[in-house]
Parts: C-alpha cells; structure tokens; sequence
C-alpha cells in the first residue's frame, strides 16, 4: 500500500514538473507530510521530506533533460550561467532549511506555494506576445546592434557580465523568440531560486521559470527544458547537503524515483506536443490549496 502510493506520488510529482518545469518537490514534500500525517507513510520531519524530494528530483530533471535534449529544446549556455547562482544558493539554502521548526516550514512554505501560484498568473499576462511584436523586437535588436559604435563594442568585450545576451528560438509553429539577459543580473536571481529550491526541497523551478518567462522573455517550451537541466544539478549539490546531514529516507526515495523518471519522460512528451495553459491554470490552484493547507496546518 505504501509502495504503491509513493510510487503514485512520483509519478504525478514527474509528469507535473516535467510538464511544467517545477521538480515536483512541490508535490513530493506536502505529500509526505500530509500522508505521514494520516498514517498512511510513515511520518517524517519536514527536513527528511525535503531531502528526500531533493534525491528523487535528481532523476526527475535527469530523466526530462534527456527527453528535452533530443528536440533541441535546452539552452545549454543559459542553463550552466545560471548554475552559477543556482548551486551555491542551494547548498547555502539546504543548511538554512535545518534551523526551521515544523510550524515555520509549513507557514513558510505554505506563502511561498500561494506567492509562486501568483506569480504564475504574472508571468501568463506578460508573455502573450504577437508575432507582429516579435518582429519589431527582432528589427529593434538589429537596429540597435548596427548603432553601437566602437567604444560601447569595447566596453562589452571587456565587462562580459555588461554584455547583454541574446537569444532567438523558433518553435515548431513558426512563431519566433527573441529573449536574452544581463549575466551578472541572471546569476543574482538564480542565487535566489537555488536558495529557495534547497531551503524547501523544490528544485527551484517554481521560481525559475516563471523568472525566465517574465524577466528575460523566454520561449516558455524552452524555460521548462533549461529549468530541468538547472534543476538536475542544483538538486544534485543540494541533495548531497542533505545526505550529510541524514535528512534522507531512503525507502521512500527508492519507491518514488522509478514513478517519478516515468512520470517525467510522460510530461515532457506532453509538453512537446500540447499548449500548456490549461496546466497552467490547474497548477495554480494545486499550488493555492497546497499552499493554504500548509499555512492552516502551521496555526494548529
């Protein structure tokens, strides 16, 4: 019984964060808590359940990084420079998470679920962009790129953390991207999603993503791909931190990894092949009343 509930559990947590490029630690972490709660797992504390999460999500990003890989749909570049924020602040937040009582978890995690739901609100409002946009964002791009002069040439050759980046992505249905970011600006904010994704067993992708899509106007297919990638290795750093610490239990990681590398592979042939707004939609109020739970139950 509790085999095959962890194994079920996996499998949603690796079609949804696959699908959506979240980890699924946001479904992993409450659900060991809210089943060790019921009597149905054995219970846990919020530390083990977030360790837990953070050694499954391994596989989890593992596991949709290679499906993603193959349709060319990560941005290799990107993803490592964000990993330079991204690791340190998992580590960092992997030892903050082992001075938080239980009822702080729940309340902190519980408003980070219900902030992060919003957020995704945001970043649906601010993507919806025209072709007719696109375009003159293109032209804009070139036209500004043809009247640097040769100081301001210099100067980025020589500050590359100034230099701003510059992305352009096609999808399958013709529609064109053309997204890019300070370096410098992009390492501080996935400082902040690393921290995040130790401190509460996530993988960080519930912040990354959205922080992609909205600040540095990426093609939402190819945020979810990156953020997997991200995922894979700051899980895997954050992850040690916790084996360190014994915040691990490794019955239930060995039950939830082979749902959860099945679930992944499911998602991501999902996201390839379908709009994901509808998911969006229902993420959301997955993430407000997993978020309102928590925050109920840290008041009990």
């Amino acid at each position: 019984m509790a085999y095959a509930l962890l194994v079920l559990i996996g499998f949603i947590a690796g079609t949804v964060g696959s699908l959506a490029g979240l980890g699924g630690g946001v479904i992993i972490v409450p659900s060991l808590l809210f089943f060790g709660a019921l009597g149905w797992l054995s219970a846990v504390t919020p530390q083990v359940a977030v360790g837990t999460s953070l050694v499954v999500i391994i596989f989890n990003g593992l596991s949709s990084t290679l499906s993603y890989m193959k349709d060319k749909m990560v941005d290799y570049q990107s993803g490592l420079l964000f990993c330079l924020g991204s690791v340190p602040g998992a580590v960092i937040g992997a030892w903050v998470n082992n001075t938080l009582s239980a009822a702080h978890f729940s309340l902190y995690f519980g408003l980070f679920l219900i902030a992060m739901s919003l957020f995704l609100s945001l970043s649906r409002k601010k993507t919806k962009r025209s072709a007719d946009e696109t375009a003159a964002a293109t032209e804009n791009e070139r036209e500004s790129s043809r009247s640097e002069t040769k100081a301001e040439t210099r100067l980025k050759r020589a500050s590359w953390w100034a230099r701003k980046v510059m992305r352009t992505y096609t999808e399958r249905n013709g529609e064109t991207f053309v997204y890019g970011y300070y370096p410098l600006a992009a390492i501080a904010i996935a400082f902040v999603v690393g921290f995040f994704g130790g401190l509460f067993g996530i993988g960080g992708g519930s912040l990354m993503v959205p922080a992609m899509i909205v600040l540095f106007r990426f093609p939402p297919h190819v945020a979810v791909a990156t953020s997997m990638l991200m995922i894979f290795l700051s899980s895997l750093v954050g992850s040690l931190t916790h084996v360190a610490m014994g915040n691990v239990q490794w019955s239930f990681a060995l039950a939830l990894i082979p749902g959860v590398w099945i679930g992944a592979k499911t998602g991501a042939w999902i996201n390839k092949r379908m709009p994901s707004r509808t998911l969006v939609v229902v993420l959301r109020m997955v993430l407000v009343l997993l978020g309102l739970r928590l925050v109920i139950e840290s008041f009990s």
